[in-house]
C-alpha cells in the first residue's frame, strides 16, 4: 500500500465518512500507513472540524492496532534468571 494519496481527496472536502472510509478495513500490517495517510488528511482543518475529530479519534486506534502486527518492534522479553 502506498502513502501517496489521491489528488482528488487533497483538494476537496474532508469528511467524516472519509476517515471513516480509510480506517475502517485496517489491517495491524498497514495500520500505520493508513493512520499516516489520515493525518496528512487532518492537518490543515481546525481543531473542532468534525473530521480531524474522527481522525484522531482513528489515528489512536490505527497506533493500537500496529501493536498488534505479529511484529513486535522494540525490546522483545527479558530472559528470566533462575
Amino acid at each position: 500500500m502506498s502513502e501517496q494519496e489521491r489528488s482528488d481527496r487533497l483538494t476537496s472536502a474532508i469528511g467524516v465518512d472519509d476517515i471513516r472510509a480509510l480506517a475502517g478495513p485496517a489491517t495491524p500490517h498497514f495500520a500505520l500507513q493508513i493512520r499516516n495517510r489520515i493525518k496528512r488528511l487532518i492537518a490543515p482543518l481546525p481543531a473542532d472540524h468534525p473530521a480531524r475529530i474522527e481522525g484522531e479519534r482513528e489515528a489512536g486506534r490505527l497506533t493500537e492496532l500496529a501493536n498488534h502486527s505479529g511484529e513486535p518492534r522494540g525490546a522483545g522479553p527479558t530472559a528470566r534468571r533462575t
